[in-house]
């Protein structure tokens, strides 16, 4: 008897207090399953409705080993396609079948996907604080844990940055409710941040930083044209997906190295900036762009183009998506960095054979597949919020909507 799906579940859990989405694909053979990450916090419902009523009817019988025909044929199935509703829910899927192959074939992924490249994933960390003496500290932290990149953020993604004037003496009257920035006091307080990093840590570490698309595009040029001096290992989303020809500008007119992609869904949003060699670093968030099989591609068609992987891996993925990172950073030759924002014990319980961080490296099981499991009975005591974020609505002093 041929082996089949038979139950395809969404499974949501808050362990941490952030909604997480696993996608679970069962099969004919007693014990077989595979898992995988479909979060999209900010809509985890949505997310949750597309696996439990479009795919499961849609995968329930077919043959769990046809890995890239079901990708392609669930990518085409709601006719408009590559948003990130669609594209995390193939992701579970998606994951979850390589899960099922890795445990067919008693591998680890990384083994099906060529062999291990390096033996562990270097990581970088978030530092950030309201004042210089807590990122300071933060980084401090970090570099005698043995992590060689830190990502450091003052007061925010794109907060007051500890300048004298307050943003609530700025705004206008009956100014809409939301996360108000200054974009030059957010500038200023970047630069003063990377001089005052630079001068207590010396050059021997490396560092970056997330703008956030907080800046307009000439903006962002001017900020990464500062910044050059401080040798930063990468600007982090400079600009929003819309204004990506911006980016050829950038290029001409700074060295600082360039990461973008945590907003990606459609593949017209990063092929020409990777084939026009105008970003250092691809970062999409895997389970946005629908899984291992395209970011697969995308990291093959990357290492063509000289531009380095740095999967996004935040507290918003799931230890099932952070461990699909680390198996692809294992086995990409153009592996860069890998974001790791930290397993809390109530993640690790939840997620049995998280993947472990050691000295400033990431380190996955050799079990077969992704090599993690979920309880679900604890998982079930760690129920989502549902409430919607705030920080997403970023405002400009005026009370202009920005972009977060």
């Amino acid at each position: 008897m041929s082996l089949k799906i038979t139950d395809v579940r969404a499974i949501c859990t808050a362990p941490q207090n952030i909604p997480l989405v696993v996608v679970k694909v069962e099969t004919s053979e007693p014990g077989l399953y595979g898992l995988g990450c479909a979060t999209y916090t900010q809509r985890f419902l949505t997310v949750a409705h597309e696996v439990e009523h479009y795919m499961k009817p849609l995968l329930v019988g077919k043959d769990p080993t046809r890995i890239e025909d079901i990708w392609q044929m669930v990518t085409v199935s709601p006719y408009w396609r590559n948003g990130p509703v669609l594209g995390n829910a193939l992701s579970g899927v998606d994951m979850a079948l390589w899960d099922i192959a890795g445990k067919r074939a008693n591998m680890p992924l990384y083994e099906l996907f060529g062999g291990k490249v390096r033996e562990g994933v270097r990581v970088y960390r978030h530092a950030d604080g309201r004042t210089m003496q807590e990122v300071g500290d933060r980084v401090q932290a970090f570099v005698e844990d043995g992590v060689q990149v830190v990502r450091v953020q003052f007061g925010g993604y794109g907060g007051n940055g500890g300048a004298r004037q307050s943003i609530e003496d700025m705004k206008p009257e009956g100014a809409c409710p939301g996360a108000y920035y200054d974009p030059l006091q957010y500038q200023n307080s970047v630069i003063e941040l990377f001089a005052a990093m630079r001068e207590r840590f010396g050059y021997g570490l490396e560092l970056c930083h997330d703008v956030h698309e907080h800046l307009e595009p000439t903006e962002a040029i001017r900020l990464a044209k500062a910044l050059e001096p401080y040798r930063l290992f990468f600007l982090e989303d400079a600009l929003p997906p819309e204004q990506g020809a911006w980016f050829a500008q950038m290029r001409q007119q700074t060295c600082t190295p360039i990461a973008m992609g945590e907003l990606y869904n459609n593949p017209s949003e990063y092929v020409p900036l990777i084939q026009g060699r105008l970003i250092d670093y691809i970062r999409c968030h895997i389970s946005q762009i629908g899984g291992l099989t395209p970011a697969r591609k995308l990291a093959h068609l990357c290492e063509a183009f000289g531009v380095r992987t740095a999967w996004h891996g935040p507290g918003d993925v799931s230890p099932v998506g952070h461990a699909a990172n680390i198996h692809l950073d294992l086995s990409s030759w153009n592996f860069g960095i890998q974001e790791w924002a930290g397993l809390t014990p109530a993640l690790e319980d939840v997620f049995p054979g998280c993947p472990q961080l050691r000295h400033g490296y990431v380190y996955v099981s050799d079990k077969p597949g992704l090599g993690i499991d979920i309880d679900e009975n604890l998982a079930a005591k760690f129920p989502c919020s549902e409430a919607l974020p705030t920080w997403t609505n970023s405002r400009r002093p005026d009370g202009t909507l920005a972009r977060p």
